[in-house]
């Protein structure tokens, strides 16, 4: 199972967020990649986020953007070599 280029984007999307909390919001631009504005309609169909252009995270948004968060941090650190439970 891998990521599609879907999820790539609505991951982006969620990325965009400073805190997986309800109280900073974005905003889309018209102007921006069709794909970010196809995945902002997906989170908001999903019910992840409020707006189709943004807006706040709704409960299960801040979940999903807390996990993408974690996730990134957590394979960066990898990556940098500095975490190491292999053993």
């Amino acid at each position: 199972m891998s990521f599609t280029p879907e999820n790539r984007a609505e991951l982006t999307v969620l990325m965009l967020y400073k805190s997986a909390t309800h109280l900073d919001g974005i905003k889309i631009h018209k102007s921006a990649d069709p794909d970010i504005t196809a995945a902002a309609q997906r989170l908001y169909d999903g019910g992840f986020i409020t707006q189709v252009d943004g807006g706040y995270l709704t409960p299960l948004g801040s979940t999903a953007a807390e996990h993408a968060h974690l996730l990134f941090d957590m394979l960066s650190a990898r990556i940098s070599g500095q975490v190491d439970d292999r053993e």
